[in-house]
């Protein structure tokens, strides 16, 4: 597939930011399964690009004149490969693959997790994967603004709603309750007909000899061409597409706006 993307980012302050730092995973690797034609990260300042520990593209932005607002602008163009039953033609990556079996506070397992994770087929098969997520999905019903960006796989479990995001820490979550390592991964989806944001979050599941199998709780199926991956972390918080800090602003606003676009490839 070829996917044509477009991400602005637009924040906005009560009263003006004295100094802030931003940090922006907001830029795709070329790997196997995605060729990177074109990307442009256009930002009100300079960006010092390097790597994280997880190998993501990093950049980070510092104002130290007075702000109101910031605005990213970030477009490209990307190639994808189908995925056979979400399995990525990769190895484990930079951290050790134990790293992805620890709990984070946002997918700390609890009594209700637990009882959800061994209620279900073990996540050991690309079938007991998508399994899991049907059990998952079902469990939680995809509702936005119920959730923050600090809300815990526990809390979503417990409301029984929230987004891609919050499906993603509870898969984590149960897999990590069995002993199997899981990753968070943040990018893009082409959207199609459903009501869910093209700026999506789904995981990586480790299967030994399979190596990472790709699922997406929120469609509760595997991850393929119509996605296009930017980072991967134990959680959202290492994945964030966008964190900053800041002195002053007092209340922030923020508006985002994604739109991807889909064509076959000639």
């Amino acid at each position: 597939m070829h996917l044509t993307i477009r991400h602005d980012t637009h924040y906005r302050y009560q009263t003006p930011v004295q100094y802030s730092i931003q940090q922006l995973r907001l830029t795709p690797s070329t790997s196997p399964s995605q060729l990177v034609r074109r990307w442009h990260v256009d930002a009100p300042g300079k960006l010092d690009a390097t790597q994280d520990a997880y190998g993501n593209v990093l950049h980070t932005l510092v104002l130290t004149r007075a702000h109101q607002e910031i605005f990213f602008s970030v477009s490209g163009e990307i190639d994808t490969t189908p995925l056979h039953d979400g399995r990525l033609t990769e190895g484990p990556g930079l951290i050790p693959i134990e790293h992805y079996t620890t709990q984070t506070p946002l997918t700390e397992v609890d009594e209700a997790i637990h009882e959800l994770a061994f209620a279900a087929p073990a996540p050991t098969s690309p079938a007991g994967l998508i399994a899991l997520a049907e059990r998952i999905e079902s469990r939680v019903h995809y509702l936005p603004g119920v959730t923050r960006v600090t809300s815990s796989a526990a809390e979503a479990l417990a409301l029984g709603n929230g987004v891609c995001q919050d499906h993603a820490h509870l898969m984590l979550a149960c897999c990590r309750a069995r002993g199997v390592p899981a990753r968070y991964v943040s990018g893009y989806i082409d959207p199609g007909d459903v009501p869910h944001a093209a700026s999506h979050a789904w995981v990586d599941v480790w299967l030994g000899e399979l190596g990472w199998v790709s699922v997406d709780v929120t469609h509760t199926a595997f991850a393929s061409e119509k996605y296009c991956r930017l980072a991967v972390a134990r959680d959202y918080e290492a994945a964030s597409p966008v964190r900053g800090t800041r002195v002053g602003g007092k209340e922030e606003t923020l508006d985002v706006m994604v739109f991807v676009n889909v064509e076959a490839l000639q």
